[in-house]
């Protein structure tokens, strides 16, 4: 008769090789892993505001609401090739025009009165702007080789900010910035992120109000990443 009692379960238990941790190489390929993610996560928390700010002023616009100044989709880095120099010849490190939003004015030495118009209402703007007049430079490229005069290089330099005063090629800033259809280049100013990015022109004989709110927006909006000085 067969003992009906239950028998003991038996079960078989293998052995895995445990990694060797100790493995100069196992150990090198973890670090490396572990640096590269840490890396990563670094880059995406410092990008976030900048990517923020852009999407909520180029992509999530509240609907009505419409620049004054024209868009300019996708924005448009500073191009390699574009040297500036200063009035006496020296090349300047366009790295070295980058951190500050710049309000740009572009045209011959000879500066004639829609010249000093131009120039006249970028130094107005830009007090305009009160508290964060400091987030935003004055810059006028002269595109000649000619030299200001003394009375308006004077009336440049005077306080409470000067305006920076480069030189650089008609032709070769053409690459870079664009007028309005049927108008010249030295008809605009324009606006440059802090990145070295062309982002935005303003009409030709622009009213100043509505170029200050453009201004005001684009400031808010980057305030989370962009500080005054460079």
């Amino acid at each position: 008769m067969n003992d009906p009692s239950p028998q003991p379960l038996v079960l078989t238990v293998h052995s895995v090789e445990a990694p060797d941790l100790a493995d100069p190489d196992v150990a090198a390929r973890r670090r490396t892993r572990a640096g590269r993610l840490r890396m990563l996560l670094v880059l995406a928390v410092c990008a976030a505001p900048v990517v923020a700010s852009y999407l909520a002023y180029y992509v999530f616009q509240p609907q009505g609401r419409t620049n004054y100044g024209a868009l300019i989709e996708p924005p448009r880095p500073w191009p390699p090739a574009l040297v500036v120099r200063s009035l006496d010849g020296a090349e300047v490190a366009p790295a070295v025009l980058h951190g500050q939003w710049l309000l740009v004015a572009v045209g011959p030495a000879a500066c004639d009165a829609a010249c000093e118009r131009r120039l006249f209402m970028q130094r107005q703007l830009r007090e305009m702007l009160g508290r964060e007049r400091d987030r935003l430079d004055k810059l006028w490229l002269v595109t000649d080789n000619g030299t200001p005069s003394d009375d308006l290089r004077r009336a440049l330099d005077a306080p409470p900010a000067a305006v920076t005063v480069l030189r650089v090629r008609r032709e070769a800033l053409a690459a870079w910035l664009a007028p309005e259809q049927g108008r010249a280049i030295e008809d605009h100013l324009y606006l440059v992120d802090p990145r070295g990015d062309w982002i935005m022109r303003m009409p030709a004989e622009p009213d100043p109000a509505r170029v200050r709110r453009d201004l005001d927006r684009l400031l808010r909006a980057s305030a989370s990443w962009d500080r005054p000085g460079r």
